[in-house]
């Protein structure tokens, strides 16, 4: 039986597949609230079998947008338009999740199909230390303890609405150099007081956030945290920090860490097939926590072998699903599992 199509359950709430769609921006949100594309497209990707879809990063302040195109979920008229896309995903037997985040300092960029330049007319940029992410970036203003402790109650509400309108999963965005990472990371965060200087203290911020949103949305519903296990430069972050730091992350309850990498200053990486699987693998067997391994991982036997080989315990699969919808269909026919074919397509695959 292929591991990859067993199901696994996350603080009771069970995935039929370890087949997860990642978080990935769209680009294509007026005023932060979902519109048709995203109901077409999380739907469609949704009905192509996959164990979970989650929502693209989702800021929880308008400046907290990676671009002006993002969605929000700062209020509840996109937490009401929400609902509707989380409805059909659950509808069509995948989970529905969403990734709450801030972009810190690399907030506000064009659409990359537009080129993906900085804006320079953007307020309010935040980060832990007025450090610009590069040259052609503006240099944002180092948090008070104040907004830092106004920022945690932020993601507390946000997740507090996306569970309202329906969201079975919460990711809270601790990657690629945005907000939550940029605490972590010693590039990006040089600060003197309680939230810099050791890990224990470059944690704080995500630690309270974590704990925040727990009680804000309750134990039941699982607390996912995507981290960069390195920044791939020697004075950054580094995979032996990561373990240290989902083993501060375990006794609160969190039921998956998503581990990708990088994303806080530029950096030569060696990319290629399933080049950060190593990195979900050493937290999972270091930590004892469920992980999930994501990264140019395109091929069903790739992902099949992730699973049974006990590196990780889901597979993201993102440029698999932007290209074809239905590739957890597709894998599961490969492997000799059962493909969870909607009944409109299934003389399709007669």
């Amino acid at each position: 039986m292929s591991e990859l199509f067993k199901p696994i359950t996350l603080n009771g709430v069970t995935l039929r597949n370890r087949v997860v769609v990642p978080p990935m921006c769209q680009y294509s949100a007026s005023d932060g609230l979902p519109n048709d594309w995203h109901l077409v497209h999380y739907g469609s990707i949704a009905a192509g079998g996959a164990g979970a879809v989650i929502i693209e990063a989702t800021a929880v302040s308008p400046e907290g947008r990676i671009s002006p195109y993002d969605l929000g979920l700062w209020n509840d008229e996109q937490a009401d338009r929400f609902a509707r896309i989380f409805s059909f995903i659950e509808s069509q037997g995948a989970v529905p999740a969403v990734q709450i985040a801030h972009a810190g300092r690399k907030a506000c960029t064009d659409k990359p199909w537009l080129g993906g330049k900085p804006l320079t007319d953007w307020t309010d940029l935040l980060a832990p230390s007025a450090i610009p992410f590069d040259t052609e970036c503006q240099t944002p203003a180092a948090m008070t303890v104040a907004q830092i402790h106004e920022m945690t109650d932020r993601f507390a509400e946000s997740a507090m609405r996306a569970v309202r309108a329906g969201a079975q999963i919460i990711e809270l965005h601790a990657a690629h150099g945005y907000l939550l990472s940029e605490f972590i990371s010693p590039i990006s965060n040089k600060r003197e007081d309680e939230y810099g200087g050791s890990l224990e203290n470059r944690a704080r911020f995500l630690i309270e956030t974590v704990k925040a949103v727990q009680s804000a949305i309750g134990t039941a519903v699982p607390i996912s945290v995507r981290i960069s296990a390195t920044d791939w430069l020697p004075d950054g972050q580094q995979p032996e920090d990561s373990v240290k730091l989902v083993n501060m992350l375990k006794p609160l309850g969190v039921a998956l860490i998503d581990v990708s990498t990088a994303g806080v200053a530029l950096a030569k990486i060696p990319a290629g097939s399933g080049f950060q699987v190593p990195f979900a693998e050493k937290i999972k067997k270091e930590t004892g926590m469920t992980t999930s391994a994501v990264g140019l991982i395109t091929e069903a036997q790739h992902a099949e072998s992730i699973v049974a080989e006990g590196k990780a315990d889901i597979v993201m699969i993102g440029r698999g699903h932007l290209k074809n919808h239905q590739w957890t269909i597709h894998a599961a026919r490969e492997l000799g599992a059962e493909a969870p074919i909607p009944p409109q397509y299934l003389r399709s695959y007669r």
